[in-house]
């Protein structure tokens, strides 16, 4: 019978904390990246113009 070495292995609780990290680091980058009035300020101006000037 092969002897497993533990040294490795994380318990249930510290994955899920882990994981809890990775989350919240996720949704705040999400947030930042695609934050909608960030995104209207650095859109270019509109290519064609108004017609109707």
């Amino acid at each position: 019978m092969k002897k497993e070495n533990n040294l490795d292995k994380i318990t249930r609780k510290e994955a899920i904390k882990k994981m809890g990290k990775y989350a919240a680091l996720t949704a705040v980058g999400t947030f930042v990246i695609l934050n909608p009035q960030k995104a209207q300020a650095s859109s270019p101006a509109d290519p064609g113009g108004n017609p109707f000037d």
